[in-house]
């Protein structure tokens, strides 16, 4: 999950065009942009919520509690007021709704990865590619309005990391975001960052949910969506999180999200 030093190599893309967006009199606004592999759109908040889409290359969105991968064929949901940085791996063919606060009920309170239905997928592209300023009380409005009763029935993907708050944690996030095949115990991790590995242990599950074992999974099945996204073999993605044999990978993938990564990934 490479997120940390990525501002570093790369430049913000402008976003004037989206504040201009964010101001239409409509309560659902759509937008394309084009974004190069390694750019990264910098921390920021909108004034509407927001699912982005894309239908390829990979995003990975940042947010001061955790982190989310969106492979192709999924899309993640930002609520509005909620800061957050996006970096995009390979060419990503962004297609973004910004819906207006307090006008539908029922969409989702925080971030979330989550499926995208051929349905709603079209109404994306349809809604994109519409006129910013388009006819209120006509068809057009009303293909609009079908949006939200889409994402409410949208199936939400076990794609989060929830980044913990304690320092110590924090420094075994900072190492594993970049390198998710390191195998070291909580004891190990415990001589490194000055505390017992029972006293981490304990941590992970109050700050994340999550055993250490299953947190450290996460890193990686989130790093292996971000790399087979981008059309890595599954046997380099393997080798690379550090698993013995590409069917060992396989058998985990399958095991955390219910289908193996060709089925995972297919259109």
């Amino acid at each position: 999950m490479q997120t940390n030093n990525s501002s570093k190599r790369t430049k913000p893309i402008p976003r004037d065009s989206v504040n201009d967006i964010l101001t239409i009199p409509r309560p659902i606004v759509g937008m394309a942009r084009e974004i190069p592999s390694g750019y990264v759109i910098e921390r920021h908040q909108h004034i509407r919520s927001q699912l982005l889409y894309a239908s390829s290359g990979v995003m990975t969105v940042e947010t001061g509690i955790g982190v989310w991968i969106v492979p192709p064929l999924r899309a993640v949901w930002i609520p509005a007021y909620t800061y957050h940085q996006i970096l995009a791996s390979g060419h990503v063919a962004m297609r973004t709704l910004y819906i207006q606060q307090g006008v539908y009920n029922g969409l989702p309170e925080g971030c979330c990865v989550v499926s995208v239905t051929p349905l709603l997928r079209e109404l994306i592209l349809h809604a994109v590619a519409m006129p910013l300023l388009y006819q209120l009380n006509g068809p057009e409005e009303r293909l609009m309005n079908v949006i939200p009763d889409q994402i409410q029935a949208m199936n939400i993907a076990p794609l989060e990391l929830p980044i913990p708050k304690d320092a110590r944690l924090k420094k075994i996030y900072k190492h594993l975001a970049g390198r998710p095949e390191d195998n070291r115990t909580l004891e190990d991790w415990g001589k490194r960052v000055g505390a017992t590995g029972r006293t981490l242990a304990r941590r992970f599950r109050l700050e994340t949910g999550m055993t250490f074992g299953q947190w450290r999974q996460q890193i990686r099945i989130l790093e292996a969506l971000r790399r087979l996204g981008m059309d890595e073999p599954v046997t380099t993605v393997a080798i690379a999180l550090g698993y013995d044999s590409p069917s060992a990978f396989i058998s985990m993938f399958k095991k955390t999200l219910g289908k193996t990564p060709g089925q995972y990934f297919a259109k």
